[in-house]
């Protein structure tokens, strides 16, 4: 995580946020004193949330209508389609 003041991340704002789309995460500052965290916005993740599912498949007791939830998982939960929820 990256530490800068306020002042900088306002005079760098486009390059700040292009460095947080990037993944990074940054400590905002005045004075010295910690006063925001800018974080890379969530993004949809379809191969995670599969990868999630399949962890937990069979490690505990769940009812039949949970476990097909889960299974169709891969019906709408795809990596190939993932996206930038805040994107419209």
């Amino acid at each position: 995580m990256k530490e800068i003041s306020a002042t900088e991340a306002a005079r760098a704002f486009a390059r700040v946020l292009d460095e947080a789309e990037a993944g990074e995460e940054f400590l905002i500052t005045r004075k010295g004193v910690c006063v925001a965290r800018l974080l890379p916005a969530p993004r949809a993740n379809g191969t995670a949330l599969n990868r999630l599912s399949r962890q937990w498949a069979g490690k505990i007791g769940l009812d039949e209508e949970f476990v097909a939830a889960v299974d169709s998982l891969d019906e709408y939960a795809r990596g190939d389609q993932d996206r930038d929820p805040w994107q419209s």
